[in-house]
Order: structure tokens, then sequence, then C-alpha cells
């Protein structure tokens, strides 16, 4: 790992860990400065997350349960039976999950380690295994989403390729920061996904998968990124990573998206998602839903990516779905609040992070299973789907 954060010279670490140690990039200061944090217990981790220093689902998720791998892996001592070890990481994990609510994996990630968690408790004899089984229990998962992140990228590469014509090209809308979860799932071989999804994770990064690639195998024409306002994702991370990674790419403004699909010049629009309801509604930033009607009305498939672990089958619709609203600070000053003034004093402010695509105006779900896609009656079928692949025949 170099001293700016690169590996070699290509590829950009936005979670680097190793055991008692978990860095995170600044992706606010992007892409003008590349900036680690220095991540230490739970707390650092929870205003990480809150305040969007690391972002995307998954990689919420990750960072999380990593902050308090960390946290325990630096533990001098601990006075307390294998029981208080337990509710010790059970409170920690409640307190991670605070930190964003409309991001399902956040959550499903804590629901599996309190699993964990309770199992090492039962079978401990000493405080330091439960601490072990939940520090191994993560490094799984990070794994466990470097296999989930190429496998998004080989179903959705296959998919997308299917459904082009003989000799043609094909161009990509997309909307805020999958970053390379997306950028690399649409741009190069939809392989290894992350800096903000979507973000990515260190052994992310270093596993890039493009014997399959849209980009290298020509078939992309043309990506284009949305600047994603307010806090300008699009503009700061995804345009960031489509420059470094030598992809053909068009910033435009978001309000200029419909325009472009009316000039004939979008054949695709592929997002993330931060929680999939068991009808297919998916909840992602704020504007993705614009885009899916534009993209209905112009006739262009609207597809979505993201790992199962972003389906809640819990939920039966969008509308059960918490929208998080951002601190009004995010409109009413440049640079997504951190810069200077620029909204009239006094006015009220509406600033949801998210919004809700109904799933009749989404052509199909790609997700580290296989592509979900819709029976003759126009729906998805979901819970049969996770069931399948799930292996619960």
């Amino acid at each position: 790992m170099g001293i700016n954060g690169v590996e070699g010279d290509k590829t950009l670490q936005s979670i680097c860990y190793k055991r008692g140690s978990l860095r995170l990039l600044d992706q606010r200061k992007l892409p003008l400065e590349t900036t680690y944090l220095d991540i230490k217990d739970t707390k650092d981790g929870w205003e990480a997350i809150k305040e969007m220093v690391v972002r995307g689902a998954p990689a919420i998720a990750i960072a999380a349960a990593l902050s308090l791998a960390a946290e325990v892996s630096n533990l001098a001592s601990f006075n307390g039976t294998s029981d208080d070890a337990a509710t010790f990481l059970r409170k920690k994990l409640d307190y991670l999950v605070s930190s964003r609510p409309t991001a399902v994996n956040l959550s499903d990630a804590a629901v599996k380690l309190n699993e964990v968690i309770d199992k090492a408790a039962a079978e401990a004899k000493e405080v330091k295994s439960v601490f072990q089984a939940y520090i191994e229990a993560t490094e799984a998962m990070l794994e466990d989403d470097v296999m989930s992140n190429k496998a998004i990228g080989s179903y959705g590469a296959n998919f997308l390729q299917k459904h082009l014509t003989d000799n043609q090209k094909i161009t990509i809308l997309t909307h805020c920061n999958t970053g390379r979860r997306l950028s690399s799932l649409v741009f190069n071989g939809f392989a290894s996904m992350a800096i903000g999804f979507l973000c990515k994770s260190n052994r992310e990064e270093a596993e890039r998968n493009c014997d399959k690639a849209l980009h290298a195998q020509g078939a992309l024409e043309r990506a284009y990124c949305t600047e994603t306002r307010p806090f300008n994702q699009g503009s700061r991370l995804t345009a960031f990573e489509l420059v470094h990674e030598n992809i053909p790419a068009t910033l435009i403004a978001d309000s200029a998206a419909a325009a472009l699909m009316n000039a004939g010049r979008v054949k695709s629009v592929i997002v993330g998602a931060d929680r999939v309801t068991a009808n297919g509604d998916t909840a992602n930033k704020i504007g993705t839903y614009s885009l899916a009607v534009s993209a209905k009305h112009h006739g262009i498939p609207f597809y979505v990516a993201a790992p199962l672990t972003s389906i809640d089958l819990s939920l039966s619709t969008g509308q059960q779905i918490e929208i998080e609203e951002r601190s009004p600070k995010e409109l009413l000053h440049t640079r997504g609040g951190l810069g200077e003034q620029v909204a009239a004093s006094g006015i009220s402010v509406w600033n949801p992070a998210f919004d809700v695509t109904p799933a009749n105006l989404i052509s199909g779900i790609i997700t580290d299973k296989g592509v979900i896609t819709k029976n003759g009656a126009d729906t998805f079928d979901i819970a049969e789907f996770v069931r399948k692949t799930s292996g619960d025949l």
C-alpha cells in the first residue's frame, strides 16, 4: 500500500484493513484530495458512515463490522464473562446500525454477526474466544463480499451482452455512485464493485476480473454519469473512477438525463440499491425514481444491481422503507454542505437521501446469484428466487 492510497499503480483502495487496523478513504474530499482516516473503534466507524466518509450499502456494512473488529482487536483487557462479551458486541452492533437506517445490508450483517456471537458465547470457555469468533466472522464477510461482487459482475455482463444486437455498442447511464461496485459492473466487466457503494474493500480492488469487460471487449461506447446532487457523488466519485479507469465517459447534470434519453444516446440505465423489498420496489439515491420514469417513457431498460443481501423480504413494498433525511446544509451550501452558502437564509429544506422506484419501472435486478427477471404477470417473484438460490429447495 503506497502512501497515496494506490496499490501498485492503478487500484485505489477505499477500505484498507488488516487485523487490528482499519483505514477508510475519505470520499468527501475526492477527487481533489486522497485522504485516509484511521478508524479505531465503533464511534469512529459510526461517524464515518453517518458523515458519508464511506458510502454505499454493502460497503457501509463491511466498514461498520470492521470498525468493531478493530476495536475489540485492540482491547487492552475486558472484565466480564463470555455472556458479558456477547452483550458488549451486540450493543456495539445496534449502535452501528443506527448510523444509516435505510441500508438493509448493515442490519442484515448485524443479524448474522449476532448469531455468530450467540453461538460463540454458548460454547466459549474464555472471553477472548467470543471476540475471536467475531473478528473471524467479519473477515469472512469481507472475503464473501469479494466473491459477491465478482458474481454480480459475471451475471450482469453476460445478461447485458445477450441483449446487444450484432455489432451494437452499448451506452449506459448511471446515477449516484455505486462506485467500482457499479462502475466496474457496468464499465469494466461487472467485476469487482466498490469506491462508494457501493465503495470497495482493498481485496475487492485487487481482484479485478476484466475478461468479460464491456469496455475491454469493445462493447461499451460511452458511460454517462449524473452529477447526483446535492452531495455530488456522481461528479466527485463516479467521474473520478471513470477517468481513473480510462473509460469513455461523460458527466451530465441531473436535469439533463431526460434530454439525453430523448436524443437516443442512452441504451440502458443501471443503478445500485440500498434496499429492495419483496415485490421489487427499490430504494436508491434521490433522483433514481425520476430516471426510472424517464427511462420507461423512452422505452429504455432500467436495471438495479445489488447483492442478495440488499433484498429485504420482511417488507412487502417500498412504502414500508424508512427514508433517511439528510442535513439541510447539503442544499443550502456548495459541495454538499461543506462549502459556502448559496441559498437564501430562512428557506425551508426537504432533503431526503433516497427515493423509491416502483417495481413496475424496473426491467431486472442483477444479483450475485443471478438476474431476477419478471414473470408472465410482469411482476418479480423475489421470494422464490431467494429460496431457490439459497439452496433451500
